[in-house]
């Protein structure tokens, strides 16, 4: 199944997807995960205001499948 996304969804699912990886990092590095809230602040706040103008807001499964498909290849939602 092709998912195809608008550019706010594209934006949201970017933006968790950067969240994400910012946690990871932060959390992983014994030197900076003491000062996670400030690191993980600003990509909170984006991830926050792109979902809710994408309106995806609480919709935890819409956005794992765009984020699927966004980092899929070819763009396909795989089960």
């Amino acid at each position: 199944m092709t998912t195809t996304l608008t550019s706010r969804e594209r934006a949201a699912a970017q933006a968790y997807i950067r969240l994400m990886e910012t946690a990871r990092a932060v959390l992983t590095d014994p030197a900076l995960a003491p000062m996670a809230v400030a690191h993980l602040s600003s990509p909170m706040a984006e991830a926050d205001e792109a979902l809710r103008r994408a309106g995806l807001s609480g919709n935890e499964a819409r956005l794992l499948r765009l984020v699927s498909a966004l980092r899929s290849p070819d763009g396909t939602v795989r089960p």
